[in-house]
């Protein structure tokens, strides 16, 4: 559905509701470019933009499917960008991520998204509150759009960031604990984030270096600042990845040094118990003649025996850490 439409002459939004057809009719004239805003199309609802603008059939069938790798394409003159974004839920502890396409033009703007994108209204009203930037074409509402997208991931990689300190703690507190799928998991959310973030970086760069003339030159250090806050992100997600490898590294070094201390102490109280076993074994075999088997004393010595050896094993074992 069409979420909204609107001409800007000047750098400044004409007034009114515009409908498709007055947007078609008006984009042509100088100094006048036409944003429109959709979200979720249908083709059938795509279908008069895609005839209008004369827009490639393989960016249109992305932009109606979705679920494609971030990009900058160019097609016929027309500049097709994909952008993901990304927002953190920390409950399940997860990156939600949603498309935002766009099509560039040298007097159009047409934006599409899908799943829990970041809203462009916000966008919207920056830009129209900055002529001066809106007044620099198309280019300018590309680089807004770029940078809300990419302040978002902020957010989201400061939940991981949360939930990986949490998991540092958990792994060297000393609990017996085993956080192996806790740390899989936000593993698996990291490698995804980054396949969402990282491939824009090149792209990103280009329209910086001003290789795409329907981004107006005045508008290049801005792309720059918007690469440099990916190139940070991607950083960042390396960074993450590294730390839970190393943390499911430890993780499984910890669980087998808990398993050889957990069969030293079974072993040790196995020997302990050994002992009396043996004794009671040896005495209760009712032989005849054996020696002390008559003897007054006999049975309170087996018992001291036994204690003796016992607690004398007991302290052994507690010395040599196996207690």
């Amino acid at each position: 559905m069409i979420v909204d439409c609107a001409i800007y002459e000047e750098g400044r939004r004409r007034d009114g509701q515009v409908d498709l057809a007055h947007a078609y009719d008006i984009r042509h004239e100088p100094g006048k470019f036409v944003w429109i805003g959709l979200y979720e199309p249908t083709e059938d609802e795509f279908d008069s933009l895609r005839r209008e603008f004369g827009l490639h059939p393989l960016a249109v069938e992305d932009a109606i499917h979705a679920h494609q790798r971030p990009k900058v394409e160019v097609y016929d003159g027309m500049i097709f960008v994909v952008l993901k974004t990304a927002r953190y839920v920390d409950p399940e502890e997860v990156i939600q991520l949603g498309e935002v396409l766009v099509f560039l033009g040298d007097d159009y703007v047409i934006t599409v998204r899908h799943g829990e994108a970041s809203s462009l209204a916000p966008v919207r009203e920056s830009l129209e509150a900055d002529p001066k930037h809106l007044r620099r074409g198309p280019g300018a509402v590309l680089h807004a759009i770029l940078d809300r997208v990419v302040d978002d991931y902020q957010p989201a990689i400061e939940g991981l960031e949360t939930d990986i300190d949490e998991v540092e703690e958990q792994l060297f507190s000393g609990q017996r604990s085993n956080p192996a799928e806790r740390i899989y998991r936000l593993q698996r959310e990291v490698l995804q984030f980054r396949k969402a973030s990282a491939p824009l970086v090149e792209p990103v760069a280009k329209l910086a270096a001003g290789h795409y003339a329907q981004i107006h030159p005045e508008i290049h250090n801005y792309f720059r600042d918007v690469n440099d806050h990916l190139i940070r992100t991607r950083d960042q997600l390396d960074a993450m990845r590294d730390l839970l490898g190393g943390s499911l590294q430890a993780n499984l070094a910890q669980v087998g040094v808990r398993q050889n201390e957990d069969m030293r102490r079974i072993s040790a109280w196995v020997a302990i118990i050994a002992v009396p076993t043996a004794i009671a074994g040896i005495y209760g075999m009712n032989f005849e003649h054996m020696p002390e088997l008559r003897w007054e004393f006999g049975y309170p010595a087996a018992l001291l025996a036994m204690v003796v050896i016992c607690a004398t094993l007991y302290r052994y074992f507690k010395r040599a850490g196996w207690l």
